[in-house]
C-alpha cells in the first residue's frame, strides 16, 4: 500500500455533550507533493491527485475506510464500519468528519495524539491507497514532464486510487491538508460523484 501526505485543515474543537471529540480533515486535490528532490544526479519527482481520484471506494458505503495514526492499524481513531467516520468527496478535496468516542479517548495512544495535535506537532494528513491493475484502470495514473519554466521534475498524476485509510502524521508530503476539532453536530456532506480505483506507487 502506498502512502501520501499533506498539511492543512485539521480542526479540533470542544467536546460534544456525550464526551466525544470531533475532528474534521480536508485532503485537497490538484496540489503537488515533492516525493524526491532527485538527489545529486536524479530528477525531482512530484505527485498530485486529480479531482475525485478517491471517489470509487468513498462512494461505496460497504467499503470500510479508517482514520489512523501514522498508518498503523493498531492505532485507530475512527472508521466507517464503526459509524464514527463520514467521508465526502468534493471536486476540490476529500473531507472527513471523525468522532473520537469517550471510550477510545482512554487509550494512551489517543491521549498522545491529542497532546501532539494541541501542541502543533501533529497536523498533517496522509492517505493510504492502492493503484488498480492496468487491466482494470488503464489510465489510473500518468507521468508527465514538468514545464521547463517551473523546473525539471517528473510529475505523477493519479486519476484513480483505492482509498483505504487517512492517517494523522507529523511530516506529510502534501502541504495543503487541514484538520480541526469541531463541537456540536457534524455538518452535512458535500455531493459526490462516482469513479473506480486502486494503486502502486514509485519512490526515489
Amino acid at each position: 500500500m502506498e502512502q501520501g501526505g499533506a498539511i492543512g485543515e485539521l480542526e479540533l474543537r470542544r467536546k460534544a455533550r456525550d464526551g466525544s471529540r470531533r475532528l474534521r480533515g480536508k485532503f485537497p486535490y490538484k496540489k503537488r507533493a515533492i516525493l524526491s528532490d532527485g538527489g545529486r544526479t536524479g530528477r525531482p519527482r512530484k505527485e498530485e491527485f486529480a479531482p475525485h481520484a478517491f471517489a470509487w471506494r468513498i462512494n461505496q458505503p460497504d467499503q470500510d475506510i479508517h482514520l489512523l495514526i501514522g498508518h498503523d492499524y493498531g492505532k485507530p481513531l475512527a472508521s466507517r464500519s464503526a459509524g464514527t467516520l463520514e467521508i465526502h468527496d468534493a471536486a476540490d478535496a476529500v473531507i472527513f468528519d471523525a468522532t473520537i468516542t469517550p471510550e477510545l479517548q482512554g487509550a494512551q495512544y489517543v491521549q498522545d495524539f491529542f497532546a501532539g495535535f494541541v501542541a502543533g506537532l501533529i497536523g498533517g494528513i496522509s492517505p493510504g491507497f492502492r493503484i488498480p491493475p492496468e487491466r482494470v484502470a488503464p489510465k489510473a495514473e500518468v507521468t508527465t514532464e514538468e514545464p521547463p519554466s517551473e523546473g525539471m521534475a517528473l510529475i505523477r498524476t493519479i486519476f484513480e486510487a483505492l482509498l483505504y485509510e487517512f492517517s494523522m502524521v507529523t511530516v506529510p508530503a502534501y502541504k495543503d491538508t487541514t484538520v480541526e476539532e469541531r463541537g456540536g453536530l457534524i455538518l452535512p456532506p458535500d455531493p459526490a460523484e462516482g469513479l473506480r480505483r486502486s494503486l502502486t506507487r514509485w519512490r526515489a
